[in-house]
Parts: structure tokens; C-alpha cells; sequence
């Protein structure tokens, strides 16, 4: 690392090389180097602009007197070193000063400082001493689109959720819900329908709501009243097709005919009450509120493409921004309201939880990023790398790589703000949840960057401030009374998994990438008794074949017939069945088959013997469902996002049909019988994750 690239590339946390899940050291192009550098604002175009941008940077650094971001662990934990003779003070969250010796409460705080007539200042993050820990707990892991019940408008909605943890709460024993994200998505036509790219991760998308739940709809003139009836008709028949197995979820129509009924439900006056509460929701919300429902009004007028707008729009502090919000004002209070009546249900699913028994209630999923057209990439551009996009490198799951086309924070933007938009974004995702599910949590460390136009394989990993990114994480986390479950699949450095561990984040565990010997190794499967503790241990996830297609091994054929396989498919056939044999052997070893219930069941009966803290059940497993709802890298020739839950024979089955699932009620009493299920912790008797 002796030229001038690598050292400012080192300087700014731009990785030039890195080792592969399998472990092989790859070397960075070096025209990588120079576009990841640029979108973070650094010029290392030629030789000379490197060593004049590295010089800068250092003269910057011994012109400080304390870095730009400060952590401290605990309210009294180590402070920072300063030169003799500096003077410090802080200034708290709550609008006190107090001193840096002093105790110091949790949260992101000023830290200022003087010497010799210099000053500086830094932000002084507080993380919690204790953090919470989950319960031992089992629950189901649920995306809320492919729950369909008698009375949903052709998708799964808030009211159905409410129903699924009232009964599986009460009548099942779970403590949880783990949802995929309900982010905002994009107007207008989805052509890919996923919930990992949203417009916006800072609100959820009305088009989960139950419109028959919004109190005004009760009050619905006879007019706007015929004319709802006439969209909930509709609705009905998208709902019975779907659920007749003839059409796929249409999102898209649900949305369009949702939106058409809550424009009349909106036109019913509130009362006093409701007017207040709805003014306080704006209020608590304030700018990042007003931005979202901004950017929804200038996208009904101009397209959801924001780029694509007259220059002047395109920045959300103009003037001409200011002048189009008020004369847009009708359509801003309408997305304000949207997104209010959304928060409202989702409070009163996770209030049904609560009240069925559930110790954690609903887990919300962050996704990594947003789409670059959305809400949020308008709102939080100053915030964002311009022209890379988050993946990941090639692996043995994904040999070309990933390229998820969303921008990635600027690790430079974040530390100038304080990890202030982070911290709101968390503050969204935990307001109505007992946890929070993050996505590629590693992205809290180093994400992979993809300058735009090149292949994933031409990326790089930029490294965050990792410390930072989780005393915010955690600040949030004990402000909402939740804990956090990372995403942790995949390449992963072994000192991130321990430092997520000791802040409290629990990891994710998929029986069917846990060996001995880890993913370079594989030696066989993974002992129950050697799985970590601190995890979410589950079977597949919604990226992965269900546990009916990986036993039998038609994922394989899937795959070929959509041309996905890079080997032989005698050989990619081979591997699988051999993968399976292998967990086969290992439950007939621990004597977990024979089961009457089968191998599906037997399996679970090995995740209980793990000493995980949490168990998830994918719900599709459990009506022997074979077909997966998300198959990477396959937009386009895949229904990806649009299909309902259903048996082993592809009938979609409803929410009123779940209840009578015979390996659901299975496998709520195994796990109600797991020695850990009545366990309470130290940690369980100080924190009580899901209060609201």
C-alpha cells in the first residue's frame, strides 16, 4: 500500500482487497478505487489529486482536537484522552450542559472543547450499559402480503396481521410475528415488487391498511359510501381469485383500488379528538413527514422519478419545492394523513399482540436501502454516495455477485449529521415493535459499494463507523423498550459477529448453512449443542427454497428451468441431495427421526434442541407450501413477491384455513415444551421488549 490511491483509498475506508466467503484474497480494481472515492466527495482522478486529496485529509485530522464522533459505552464508561490543558463540556440531548466526567444519559449529545484559544466540537454518542437482551421465545415468520384472509382486498393488510397474532398469541403460544418490511413503495407500476427496495424506509405503505378500520369509514356518506362499496366489490374479486389459486397477488390493483376508497374516507370530517391526534402525529413526525408527503404529491404531477423532474424540484430545500408544497397542499395533507392511518394499525396490531400474550409482539424488518428514485433518495440525497449501489461480492449462493440498485449511506455525510437521519429511521422502524429485524446488519460496519455501470464483481466494501452505527442502534433500541436481531448471512468478519453479540444484537442462524467448519470448512451439519445462543434460529428464510422443496430437492429443477445453474444439473442435483442425506443422518444420530410428523417436523425438533433464544417458524412450511417467495437474481421470470401462501399441491390457503394447520399446532407444542420456553432471564426481568 505505498502509492498514493491506496493510501487515501485506506485513509477514507475503501477496502483494495478482500477475501471471498471461501476465503481467497481478491485484489480491487483500481478505477473502482478512484469512483468510490469521488462519490464520497474525495478526487483521486490522477496520481497528483490523490496525494493532494491525501495531504488535506491528514492536515485535517492534526487540525482537530478530538475526532468528528465520539463513543462512549455505558453513561460512565472510559471518556476520550485530550491533550493537558483542554477544556471539555457537553451538551445533552435534553438541553443540559454537564461535564465529560460526569454520568451521562443515553443518547447522541454535543461534545465541545477548548485549548490555547482553539475549539472544537464532536458528537459524543452514548451507548447503553445494559443492552437488552431477546427472550427465549418462538414465533412465526410471516410476509404480510401472502396472508390472506375472507375479507382482505387481494393482499394480506394490518387487519389480518392484527387477526394472525391474536390466535396464534393465544390459542399457539407465540411470542412473536417477525414481518418482511412494509416500507413505502414506489407509485405507479412495480416491476419489482420487492419490499427490500422501497421508496421509503421512514413510513409504511398505506396499502397495508384495512380501510374498513379507519373510524371515519363508519361515517361515510351514502354516496362516498356506494362508491367504496363499489371498489371493496372489486377487491373481493381480486381477493377470491387469488385465493382460488387463478390469478397471482396484483399489488399494484390493491393499491390503486385502496387509494381510490381512502381518497373518499379522507373526505369525512374528523372529529375534535381525531383532528387532534392526527395534528399531533404531524407534529411528532415534523420535517421528514413533510418531505415524504412532498415528494408523493410532486409524484402524482411529475412521476416517481424524481431525477427526471425540473432541475428546481429536484432539490428538496428550494424555493420552488416550498412554492409547489403550498399549492400542493390538498395532496400533502392526503400523504400525511396515509401514512397516519397506517401508523395507527400498525399500533393497534402490535396493542393485539400484547394483549394475546405475546411477550414481543411484532418484529419490523428494516431493509438495507431504498431505491434511488424514492422518497428518501430525494429527501436524504446529501446523505447519499451518488452513483454506487449496495450488494454484495460474488459467493458460492450468488457467483456473480449482488447489485441491489440502492444508494449507500456516505459513512462522511452521516458523521457530519450526527447519525442523526439513521437514528430517525430506526425510531420508525421501532415505534410499534418488540424488535427490530436489520437487514445485512454488516452494513452497519462495511457495506459493499457498486459503482454504477459496473458488474457486483468490480465492487468494494467502505467501512462505517461501526461503534457509532451501533450506539445509535442501541440509544433507539432502549428508548423504545425493544431489542435487535441482525441479519448477519453470508460473508461476515468473525470480530463483527462478537461485537454485535456484546452490544446485545442477535444473530440470524439458517439450519442449512450451519456446519462444522463454517462456510469454507463444511464438514458436516452443526451440532445442536455447538449453535449460538444469542440468534434467531430458524430453516430457510424468504430468499431460499422452503424446507418441502430443499427435502425433496425440486429447488434444483426450479433453477434449471429458469437457466440459473452454473454447473452440470447432474452435479448441482448431486450436491443437493447429498446436502439433505447429510441432515438426515444427523436427526437419525440424534434420534429425532423417525417422527410421525415428518421430516419438516423433525427438523424443527432439531432447532429445539439448539440453544437459540429464538426459534422462527416460516409460515409457508408449515402448510408444506413448495414454492419460494423470492428467488434471487430471477425478476421478471419468476413471480417474485406475488405469491400467497398454500399447500404442497400449490393451493393458496386462507388466514381462516391456517388455524386448522396440523404442523402449526405441532409445532407450537414442541416449543411450548423446549426446557427454555419458560426460562426468564436477568435481562428479561429488567427490560420488557414490545411495551407501547
Amino acid at each position: 500500500m505505498s502509492d498514493p490511491l491506496s493510501r487515501l483509498a485506506a485513509a477514507h475506508g475503501v477496502a483494495t482487497g478482500y477475501r471471498t466467503d471461501r476465503g481467497r484474497p481478491v485484489d480491487v480494481p483500481r478505477d473502482t478505487l478512484v469512483a468510490v472515492l469521488a462519490a464520497c466527495g474525495v478526487d483521486a482522478s490522477t496520481p497528483a489529486a490523490a496525494e493532494a486529496a491525501l495531504a488535506a485529509h491528514r492536515a485535517e485530522r492534526a487540525h482537530r482536537l478530538v475526532p468528528p464522533c465520539v463513543v462512549v459505552q455505558g453513561s460512565r464508561g472510559p471518556r476520550p484522552k485530550l491533550p493537558t490543558g483542554t477544556r471539555a463540556e457537553v451538551l445533552c440531548a435534553d438541553g443540559r450542559t454537564r461535564g465529560l466526567d460526569e454520568p451521562l444519559p443515553v443518547g447522541s449529545h454535543t461534545l465541545s472543547v477548548e485549548r490555547d484559544g482553539r475549539h472544537d466540537a464532536a458528537v459524543l454518542l452514548v451507548a447503553p450499559e445494559r443492552p437488552a437482551r431477546a427472550p427465549y421465545a418462538w414465533g412465526l415468520l410471516v410476509q404480510l402480503y401472502f396472508l390472506l384472509s375472507r375479507r382482505s382486498w387481494g393482499m394480506g393488510d394490518l387487519g389480518d396481521l392484527a387477526e394472525l397474532v391474536s390466535w396464534t398469541g393465544r390459542d399457539l403460544g407465540a411470542d412473536f410475528v417477525q414481518l418482511g418490511p412494509l416500507h413505502a413503495m414506489e407509485p405507479g407500476p412495480l416491476p419489482d415488487p420487492s419490499p427490500y427496495r422501497p421508496s421509503s424506509r421512514r413510513f409504511p405503505d398505506p396499502m397495508h391498511v384495512r380501510v374498513e378500520a379507519v373510524p371515519e369509514f363508519a361515517r361515510l356518506a351514502e354516496g362516498p359510501l356506494a362508491r367504496v362499496r363499489r371498489l371493496a366489490d372489486r377487491a373481493a374479486s381480486l381477493n377470491s381469485a387469488v385465493l382460488a389459486g387463478e390469478s397471482l397477488i396484483r399489488r399494484e390493483e390493491v393499491r390503486e383500488l385502496k387509494h381510490l376508497a381512502l381518497r373518499e374516507v379522507y373526505g369525512v370530517p374528523r372529529s375534535p379528538g381525531r383532528e387532534a391526534a392526527f395534528a399531533a402525529y404531524v407534529a411528532r413526525e415534523g420535517r421528514d413527514l413533510t418531505d415524504f408527503a412532498t415528494w408523493c404529491a410532486l409524484a402524482e404531477v411529475h412521476g416517481p422519478a424524481w431525477r427526471s423532474w425540473p432541475a428546481a424540484l429536484r432539490d428538496p430545500r428550494s424555493t420552488v419545492v416550498a412554492d409547489a408544497r403550498r399549492v400542493l397542499s390538498g395532496a400533502v395533507d392526503f400523504h400525511r394523513w396515509l401514512a397516519w392511518i397506517t401508523d395507527e394499525q400498525l399500533a393497534g396490531a402490535q396493542r393485539a399482540a400484547r394483549e394475546a400474550g405475546m411477550r414481543v409482539g411484532l418484529v419490523h424488518d428494516l431493509a438495507v436501502g431504498v431505491a434511488p428514485e424514492g422518497a428518501d433518495a430525494w429527501a436524504l440525497q446529501d446523505c447519499l454516495a451518488e452513483g454506487m449501489s449496495v450488494g454484495a461480492p460474488p459467493d458460492d449462493f450468488n457467483p456473480s455477485g449482488q447489485d441491489w440498485g440502492q444508494p449507500p449511506w456516505r459513512p462522511d455525510a452521516l458523521a457530519a449529521k450526527g447519525y442523526r437521519p439513521f437514528a430517525r429511521l430506526l425510531r420508525a422502524g421501532l415505534r410499534h415493535s418488540g424488535a427490530l429485524r436489520v437487514d445485512h446488519v454488516m452494513g452497519l460496519f462495511r457495506l459493499w459499494w457498486v459503482p454504477e455501470g459496473r458488474p457486483p464483481s468490480d465492487g468494494t466494501y467502505v467501512r462505517y463507523d461501526g461503534a457509532a452505527m451501533l450506539a445509535v442502534l442501541g440509544a433507539e433500541a432502549e428508548a423504545a423498550g425493544a431489542f435487535v436481531i441482525g441479519e448477519d448471512l453470508g460473508t461476515v468478519e468473525p470480530e463483527v459477529r462478537e461485537e454485535l453479540a456484546a452490544r446485545g444484537v442477535l444473530g440470524t442462524a439458517v439450519q442449512r448453512f450451519e456446519y462444522e467448519g463454517g462456510s469454507e470448512g463444511r464438514v458436516g451439519p452443526l451440532p445442536p449443542e455447538q449453535w449460538r445462543e444469542h440468534c434467531l434460529a430458524t430453516l430457510t428464510t424468504h430468499d431460499l427454497p422452503t424446507t418441502a422443496a430443499w427435502l425433496s430437492g425440486e429447488h434444483v429443477d426450479l433453477r434449471a428451468s429458469l437457466g440459473l445453474l452454473t454447473r452440470p444439473p447432474e452435479v448441482e442435483k448431486a450436491e443437493a441431495v447429498g446436502e439433505r442425506d447429510g441432515w438426515i443422518a444427523e436427526l437419525e444420530r440424534l434420534g429425532l427421526l423417525p417422527d410421525p410428523a415428518g421430516e419438516v417436523a423433525a427438523l424443527h425438533a432439531y432447532l429445539g434442541l439448539t440453544p437459540a433464544r429464538m426459534i422462527g417458524v416460516w409460515l409457508p412450511d408449515t402448510t408444506g407450501d413448495r414454492r419460494p417467495q423470492n428467488l434471487p437474481g430471477t425478476a421478471g421470470i419468476h413471480p417474485n413477491w406475488c405469491l400467497p401462501i398454500a399447500d404442497g399441491r400449490g393451493r393458496p390457503v386462507s388466514l381462516e384455513e391456517l388455524s386448522e394447520a396440523p404442523l402449526l399446532r405441532h409445532l407450537a407444542g414442541a416449543y411450548a415444551r423446549r426446557p427454555q420456553a419458560h426460562r426468564v432471564t436477568d435481562e428479561e426481568r429488567h427490560v420488557k421488549p414490545g411495551s407501547s
